[in-house]
């Protein structure tokens, strides 16, 4: 009877079990996946350089470095489940906050601060949800969810950058075109002028989503100065072009004639078309923008551009003026996209907000309210400020600390690189280096292909420690999460246009970073084994999270300076310190092999 009684109980608490973890740490995933990987995308669409996303994006990795300073508090304060029902219900009102930031002239900075917001509410509900696991499970069960945890937390990295992204760029779609970026270089040495050529030929379809296409992508002006005449008459022609055919609707002005034999800075003249007829009816408006670079060169003429399914493959011109004081060689990049992307980006974030009002709600359902479930200080006879300094100290006092810390930093010190840089690589225009994809296409090779297989890649990865443990596999797992990244190289260096071979190229080093960070993930467990599991384990995540977030701003630096051949090669480079670290830290034979037999 009793043994009978003993199997309706597991029955029951593993349908409990089910209707909760895997709901949890896709939430934990999801809220992840749209600070860190997420942005990126949406700051590329909308014109920010490379540069600005790898830099400022990076901060947002700050919160999971320095969470552990807050983790305490998550164990001496409340209930773990106050705290994620708290935290999922305020990222849903952060979210709500960008989107209703993106349509501002200043979205950059605004958009910034609620999506630092969000990664301090996201890194809290991390630490809730890793802690409130080790309660709301037998120990049992938390090894036997342990791989499963794993797999929904990658869905929700799939459902971030894959589905929503592929739900962004249908929005992008229906509402927009795709941008055109194009760079501007003043040298000094260019003697040769070029005229203005208006192509006789009208453009032909293009296959693929609806873009803009910029003609030439690199435009080289001579520094010598011109007359106020002759520029005045590239803008007027400029200007009397786009009115004639309905680029522009601004009235045709008489231009200023005074002071026509005067110097001022030269110019250059970028063409712009539509890759393929708009539906019938609709127009779009682009903006000619800068984007980076010497800030003395400026858009002069062809600032607003229409298309209409009646003007798309005549061409829209736009004047690009030097700065008379400009005398060596200097680059700027420019953008034309469309006025009604940042419309895409805000409706795909309130409906990201709704998604999390409905977790919140959700999980106030389902999660248990397991008795262990309680405050630390109320477990001792001791005050909270007590058990927040000694789960500090006691993380501290194991056996050669500063060696795991280093192994933390440096295990992903080139991955991380190409976690930061690759989907930039893939939407800069292979003029620029890169393979020139739309956003759907991104969603659909970054986000599903590449999230399916490292959670492949993870899931094989925690097998093979069940039934070898960890230590035998320390090697492998290193080899497998960087030699894969060789095949960014070739995508740099040959540029690809089957797609299907980005598709498998992605899907090789997806693989290997999951399989490989299967390592790092059982590894933060086994440091964080003892009295405060909780903080211990926020602060190994919390040293892992600023090995990915100094190399990612430092990234975006590098590639601007050596180019996206260069660098990829370089994050081959930058992934020995890890293997030179791995030969001296502690760890047990039988780690993981042991822990996940446990019955």
């Amino acid at each position: 009877m009793t043994t009978q009684e003993t199997g309706i109980e597991k029955i029951e608490k593993t349908r409990s079990d089910w209707s909760w973890v895997p709901s949890l740490y896709f939430a934990e995933g999801f809220a992840y996946a749209i600070v860190a990987l997420l942005s990126v995308i949406m700051y590329k669409r909308m014109g920010i350089s490379n540069a600005d996303i790898a830099l400022y994006t990076s901060w947002l990795y700050l919160p999971w470095v320095i969470k552990p300073l807050w983790a305490p508090l998550v164990d001496v304060l409340r209930t773990k489940r106050y705290w994620i029902l708290v935290m999922q219900l305020l990222i849903g009102g952060g979210l709500a906050g960008v989107g209703l930031t993106i349509p501002m002239p200043d979205f950059f900075q605004f958009t910034m601060i609620f999506f630092w917001i969000l990664a301090f509410l996201s890194s809290t509900h991390e630490v809730a949800a890793d802690g409130f696991y080790l309660f709301g499970l037998r120990e049992s069960r938390q090894s036997y969810f342990i791989g499963f945890r794993s797999a929904f937390f990658r869905i929700a990295i799939i459902v971030g950058q894959g589905l929503i992204v592929v739900l962004a760029g249908q929005l992008e779609s229906t509402l927009s075109v795709s941008p055109a970026e194009f760079k501007v270089v003043a040298n000094p040495n260019k003697f040769f002028e070029e005229t203005i050529k208006v192509d006789s030929v009208k453009a032909t379809e293009l296959s693929g989503m609806l873009r803009v296409i910029a003609n030439p992508s690199y435009v080289e002006i001579s520094t010598r100065p011109k007359t106020k005449e002759q520029v005045g008459f590239y803008k007027h022609f400029a200007k009397s072009f786009n009115i004639m055919n309905g680029f522009s609707r601004e009235m045709l002005e008489l231009p200023d004639t005074t002071g026509m034999q005067d110097l001022v800075g030269n110019v250059g003249i970028v063409k712009f078309v539509l890759s393929k007829k708009p539906s019938e009816g609709s127009e779009y408006f682009i903006n000619v923008e800068f984007l980076e670079g010497h800030e003395g060169i400026k858009v002069v003429e062809g600032k607003e551009l229409r298309f209409t399914d009646k003007n798309w493959n005549k061409p829209a011109f736009a004047v690009i003026q030097l700065d008379s004081t400009i005398a060596k060689k200097t680059i700027s990049g420019f953008t034309a996209r469309s006025q009604k992307i940042p419309l895409a980006w805000m409706i795909t974030f309130f409906i990201l907000a709704g998604l999390f009002v409905l977790l919140f709600i959700y999980h106030r359902l389902v999660l248990p309210e397991p008795d262990d479930d309680k405050p630390a200080g109320n477990k001792r006879s001791s005050t909270p400020g007590k058990e927040f300094f000694r789960s500090f100290a006691r993380f501290f006092e194991k056996k050669k600390i500063i060696l795991i810390i280093l192994f933390l930093l440096f295990y992903n010190f080139g991955s991380a690189q190409i976690v930061k840089l690759s989907i930039p690589f893939m939407m800069d225009s292979r003029e620029l280096g890169g393979l020139g994809l739309s956003t759907s296409e991104i969603g659909l090779i970054n986000g599903i292909v590449g999230a399916a297989a490292i959670m492949l890649g993870g899931i094989w990865g925690g097998i093979l420690v069940y039934r070898k443990g960890l230590k035998s596999l320390m090697m492998p797992m290193l080899i497998a999460l960087n030699a894969p990244n060789v095949v960014y190289v070739y995508l740099a260096w040959f540029q690809p246009e089957i797609i299907w071979i980005t598709y498998a190229c992605v899907a090789v080093e997806s693989f290997g970073y999951g399989f490989g960070l299967t390592f790092l993930l059982m590894y933060m467990i086994n440091v964080s084994d003892g009295e405060y599991r909780t903080s211990h384990y926020a602060l190994a995540s919390g040293f892992m999270a600023l090995g990915m977030m100094i190399p990612g701003m430092l990234s975006g630096i590098i590639q601007e300076a050596i180019g996206y051949k260069f660098f990829f090669i370089w994050v081959l480079v930058a992934a020995i310190p890890g293997f030179i670290l791995a030969k001296y830290i502690p760890l047990e034979y039988q780690f993981g092999k042991k822990k996940l037999t446990e019955k």
